[in-house]
């Protein structure tokens, strides 16, 4: 009986497996880079300006439902303008910026942002409850991480649900986009975990991150939140980037689903 078998044949099946894999992950690279830009830096600095606000100009004390509900704003709000202004800036430059639908855009900054206000309201009293317990950096670190990551696909979850009906471009929830939102929440929790690492007061000698995202009492508010936007980057790149090695195709939140 002839076979169907054509000599070579299953290395260009392997050449092909591999191109596609390749494009995947460059893809997923490609945009971990732009949300670090876009979202991840935009809510460090907004947490870190709004923390400002919230002491010095409001009067909250880091304890209080007010700072943390202030500084969760700023994340939210961080979140949404820079999603915001990165597609309308993307928009008027690249050449088919037809392409891009500001609609959609700015709804799913809403989409994000709404999640981040939530992750970014919980992080001070996660941060509190942990150091009050006296554990160490890295339990406190690890706990921020978890906690927030909670905190950001519950939001996100919730979001989705209350905003799908009125906005066309937020998808309802589903199984397919919990999973994706999953591991998105999962990156943004290691964003949150580094961000720890800008609290140089709390066992300083412990803090792995406090010569490369601390901030000290002698940093000027300016340069507090540029680190602050670039403590959450590390963050999230480091964790992403994991996860981007690690996961199969189609099973990220940045395949496309």
């Amino acid at each position: 009986m002839p076979s169907s078998y054509t000599p070579g044949e299953e290395s260009r099946v392997e050449e092909k497996v591999e191109e596609s894999l390749s494009s995947t992950m460059m893809n997923r690279f490609k945009i971990t880079a732009e949300v670090t830009i876009s979202k991840i830096f935009p809510a460090g600095f907004g947490w870190q300006s709004s923390s400002i606000l919230a002491s010095s100009y409001l009067g909250y004390g880091s304890d209080t439902l007010g700072f943390a509900l202030t500084t969760g704003v700023g994340d939210g709000v961080g979140v949404f303008a820079g999603h915001s202004l990165y597609y309308l800036a993307k928009k008027n430059i690249i050449t088919d910026g037809s392409s891009i639908n500001m609609d959609r855009e700015t709804q799913t900054g809403l989409l994000l942002g709404s999640a981040a206000f939530c992750s970014g309201t919980a992080w001070q009293p996660i941060v509190n409850t942990l150091q009050a317990a006296d554990l160490s950096f890295v339990q406190v670190f690890a706990g921020t991480w978890v906690g927030c990551a909670t905190a950001f696909y519950l939001g996100l979850r919730g979001a989705r649900t209350l905003l799908s009906g009125r906005f066309a471009h937020i998808h309802k929830p589903t199984y397919d986009n919990s999973m994706t939102d999953k591991s998105l929440s999962a990156a943004i929790g290691g964003a949150t975990g580094f961000f720890v690492g800008t609290d140089t007061a709390y066992l300083p000698t412990q803090n792995f991150l406090i010569d490369v995202v601390g901030i000290h009492e002698t940093t000027s508010a300016a340069t507090g939140c540029v680190i602050a936007g670039s403590s959450t980057s590390l963050g999230f790149v480091s964790a992403q980037s994991t996860l981007n090695l690690i996961y199969p195709a189609g099973s990220l939140w940045n395949d496309g689903k």
